[in-house]
């Protein structure tokens, strides 16, 4: 049996802080490690990181390996692991495989569709438009990470559902409370997006919410419908807050743009930001439910194994094609066509509406900052002005 090369000296679930310009060691390392690199895992144990852009999307789509948090290793502490419920304790998205997922994933893609989001482009750049309006309008000098790059894609989130806007103080807090270490913050913070979730299911709802309600299944409980909801919620609101400050960066790193608002400059701002800096570094765990083999290493059942979504989507050596920003296969994001309109929708506005906009630092000096886990990078500050 053939055992996967073992990381050495480098832990890629360590907390860091790095300039924007200065490279990231860890993907290189697994890269050069080999397409299956075996880890310490943060919850204890071994741990599996697929490296190689073929295997990973076998993986993504193989029965076989499983999302459902019930086939980790025994002994893994839920918290430390960044671990969801069971499937079975909580249905959703992120935990169901097989048939009942793509039954769930059926009620909730018509709504999330290309169609559907394109239909809602003006209503988002519209958002874009105001709360920027309302920040340039306040002061001088804006910190886009602190004031807009959350708010920004709760309110769209919250106004696509039906939820009254006057919540996106407390579902702002409840995010941030979500990625707390703090004990109990993140119940708490699940029990306040998913109360706020509620308040868009009325019988008069005209958002979303009303709209995934009447799509699931009659045997759906209220506190699933819910639960679905905040997952919309956080999950959306965390994918698109990470790679919009760094798109917005990008887009102000060499001073104002007055010449590049054309629709080709944002589309390609857009995917380079995503292929390079995808909002999450890896995959969510996966979990093999019998003895697997990848890569010429035969992997035990319960075996937990990662995809290293920034390490191959930056490989010079992949083949061209798709990249792996929103993963593949039957959990491929359904919100990445929301998260690509809110990104062309905010590079857009900036650059038609305040074209003197310009870093109030230089770019090699923005700095971001992980937490650790699987959390993808966010920059600490984005200090901007938006008038000359």
């Amino acid at each position: 049996m053939l055992n996967a090369p073992y990381l050495d000296g480098i832990d890629p679930f360590a907390a860091t802080v790095r300039a924007i310009t200065e490279p990231d060691p860890v993907h290189a390392a697994l890269r050069a490690a080999g397409p299956l690199v075996q880890v310490d895992a943060p919850a204890g144990g071994r741990a599996w990181i697929v490296t190689d852009n073929a295997l990973a999307r076998e993986v993504l789509n193989d029965p076989r390996i499983s999302k459902d948090p019930a086939f980790a290793p025994p002994g893994w502490d839920r918290c430390t692991a960044g671990l969801e419920q069971t499937a079975a304790e909580q249905p959703s998205l992120t935990t169901l495989d097989g048939p009942v997922h793509a039954d769930l994933r059926r009620a909730h893609a018509p709504l999330l569709n290309a169609q559907r989001i394109r239909a809602q482009s003006d209503r988002i750049h519209g958002i874009a438009r105001k709360l920027l309006t309302e920040l340039a309008a306040d002061r001088t000098e804006i910190d886009l990470m602190a004031d807009f790059t959350t708010r920004y894609p709760l309110t769209v989130l919250l106004d696509l559902l039906g939820i009254p806007l006057d919540y996106v103080d407390r579902a702002a807090d409840a995010c941030k409370r979500m990625l707390s270490s703090q004990p109990g913050a993140q119940g708490s913070a699940i029990a306040a997006l998913t109360e706020l979730a509620a308040s868009g299911l009325g019988d008069n709802g005209q958002g979303l919410a009303a709209e995934l309600r009447d799509r699931l299944t009659a045997h759906t409980t209220q506190e699933e419908l819910q639960y679905h909801l905040f997952a919309l919620i956080f999950a959306g609101q965390l994918t698109t807050d990470s790679a919009l400050g760094t798109l917005i960066a990008h887009a102000l790193a060499d001073g104002p743009h007055r010449n590049s608002a054309d629709e080709g400059s944002v589309d390609e701002l857009v995917r380079e930001t995503l292929r390079q800096h995808p909002p999450a570094p890896f995959t969510l765990w996966r979990f093999t439910t019998t003895e697997t083999e990848l890569a010429g290493t035969r992997l035990p059942a319960r075996a937990p194994v990662l995809v290293d979504i920034r390490g191959i989507n930056i490989d010079p050596d992949r083949s061209p094609g798709p990249d792996l920003a929103f993963g593949a296969g039957p959990h491929f994001c359904v919100g990445a066509q929301l998260a690509q309109l809110e990104l062309r929708a905010a590079a857009t506005v900036l650059r038609t509406d305040f074209p003197d906009a310009r870093l109030t630092v230089p770019f090699t000096e923005l700095q971001q900052t992980t937490i650790g886990g699987l959390q993808g990078s966010r920059l600490t500050a984005l200090p901007v002005t938006l008038h000359s």
